[in-house]
């Protein structure tokens, strides 16, 4: 029990900094690559508790698959991708990389870590938009 607990803390943590990644992403367009190397490096991942092979693969996976990802969130989205709060978009953007490539990871951890960055993270109520947004995806996807 205790190495799952650590295990899920890890992975969440590896979550939480793949989604600022995004999030940093979203405002440089930077290449995948450089992106992972200058965002490892400044905020120091191989000294802290996070999965780093995982936040490896959501971070460049949600980067390398971006436009169908995109493509499968304005399908179920009200709004224009352009118009979302760019940390909710993030956190869109990993939930569904997840969805789609990490079957894996149990679609119910997948929903709430994307809810619980959204409201870390996110606008007062945001959460609640990223939760209407999976919640219509997730079941045309798993």
């Amino acid at each position: 029990m205790m190495k799952e607990k650590f295990t899920s803390n890890r992975r969440h943590m590896a979550r939480t900094y793949a989604m600022q990644a995004l999030y940093q992403w979203h405002f440089t367009q930077e290449a995948p690559e450089l992106l992972l190397n200058e965002f490892t490096t400044d905020h120091e991942l191989s000294k802290k508790e996070v999965d780093l092979e995982y936040f490896k693969t959501i971070l460049l996976g949600a980067l390398t698959h971006r436009e169908s990802i995109d493509q499968i969130i304005a399908s179920h989205c009200r709004r224009q991708l352009a118009l979302l709060n760019p940390v909710e978009l993030a956190v869109l953007r990993l939930a569904t990389f997840e969805l789609m490539y990490c079957i894996e990871v149990p679609r119910a951890v997948v929903l709430n870590e994307a809810i619980e960055l959204a409201k870390q993270f996110g606008a007062v109520e945001g959460y609640k938009y990223v939760n209407g947004v999976l919640d219509a995806l997730q079941a045309a996807l798993r």
